[in-house]
């Protein structure tokens, strides 16, 4: 069953009544003025929630506002999910200007929606965007975008202990441009996705290979920025890996090649002792939302936690391996191979990377204190 348009604007209007009501509603009023879409209501949109992956399954809205060059970002809007038209000259697609996000709506057990840390992804972008020469919007701005769609989507948040919602922002040079120059014109976009476990093991550990002739990133570039133009470069190593019944890669330091920086989309930790090591962001690495959470909640428990250069032979040395990230979570490393000689490490519940998951988890959907202030309440 299927409501018009006012219905949206009084959900809207009351889902989001303690955060930012006042923009939210005129942001969402913007958008049925002008596309007028069509609001489902169901608790529950028709997917079978106990076999997500994590691919894209199209849901109902998206969010998009524009802003031309040292301008600031046009209020945005609502819009039913569907295609961008691009000018062939546009910047993202010839020059690569662009950046994303990931964060995630998580659903908790008394049916209440939670954001976390969104204003993290925000601020990521802003120190993206000046990278790489870009508009951005403000804090504000993104997470009432991720607000709006997370609440328009709401249908397609998946139940309790299913999986999340989750929620794509992108910024991209969509002006068109000939010669190499910023775009004269950026678009700042949000969709979604449910989505369940990243890697195709589900919850069983992963095995990992250390690829020491790929590099993800160089000095000086931006590996240190979540840019689209990371990403395509890694696939022919993950490709090969996949290829050989590896869950994923590792990649080591372009200049020495011998210092562990990241997977292809998660950022790695080693536990030795009481010791948590994981590498430092120098630019080379993106420093995680995840990342940086589990660092502090490792802290608060009693664990020692170093961020610092860790070589490779370290890294094959260690106790125990765990991978973090928006997509993966905190998934447990069960083998690591580099040059022909695969090491096994210790995988369980009552490891620390496990205890970690549960603890993050629990935060995220409301069943365990939040004491830091990162989840936010949106219905």
């Amino acid at each position: 069953m299927i409501r018009q348009a006012p219905y949206l604007r009084r959900l809207i209007q009351t889902s989001l009544s303690k955060v930012s009501t006042r923009c939210l509603t005129a942001q969402a009023a913007s958008a049925l003025r002008d596309s007028e879409p069509m609001f489902r209501y169901e608790e529950y949109a028709d997917i079978d929630w106990n076999n997500l992956g994590f691919g894209l399954t199209r849901t109902d809205y998206m969010y998009t506002a524009k802003c031309t060059q040292n301008e600031t970002f046009q209020q945005g809007r609502l819009s039913d999910y569907g295609n961008v038209e691009l000018s062939p000259a546009a910047g993202v697609l010839n020059y690569g200007q662009g950046l994303f996000e990931g964060t995630k709506a998580f659903r908790g057990e008394d049916g209440r929606i939670f954001l976390f840390r969104p204003d993290q992804n925000a601020i990521r972008m802003q120190i993206g965007a000046e990278r790489m020469c870009m508009q951005s919007p403000s804090v504000q701005q993104f997470v009432d975008a991720v607000k709006q769609t997370a609440i328009a989507n709401k249908r397609w948040i998946p139940p309790p202990g299913k999986g999340s919602l989750y929620i794509r922002p992108l910024l991209i040079g969509t002006g068109p441009i000939l010669g190499l120059s910023p775009s004269p014109e950026y678009t700042f976009l949000v969709y979604a996705s449910p989505v369940g476990n990243y890697f195709k093991e589900g919850v069983a550990p992963l095995n990992l290979y250390v690829d020491d002739q790929f590099h993800r990133a160089t000095r000086g570039g931006a590996g240190g920025v979540k840019s689209i133009t990371n990403y395509a470069p890694v696939l022919k190593a993950i490709s090969r890996a996949k290829g050989e019944g590896f869950s994923d890669v590792i990649y080591l330091d372009s200049v020495h090649k011998k210092y562990v920086e990241e997977a292809s989309s998660c950022n790695i930790f080693l536990v030795k002792g009481n010791v948590i090591s994981t590498p430092a962001t120098v630019g080379t690495i993106l420093e995680g939302i995840t990342r940086k959470s589990i660092i502090d909640i490792a802290r608060d428990i009693g664990y020692k936690v170093e961020e610092r250069s860790v070589s490779i032979d370290e890294l094959m040395e260690a106790d125990e391996v765990f991978t973090t990230g928006t997509a993966v979570s905190v998934a447990t490393v069960g083998s690591i191979t580099y040059n022909g000689r695969r090491v096994d490490y210790k995988t369980g519940d009552e490891l620390v990377g496990q205890k970690l998951y549960k603890t993050l988890v629990g935060i995220q959907n409301g069943t365990i204190e939040d004491k830091y202030n990162w989840v936010v309440q949106i219905s």
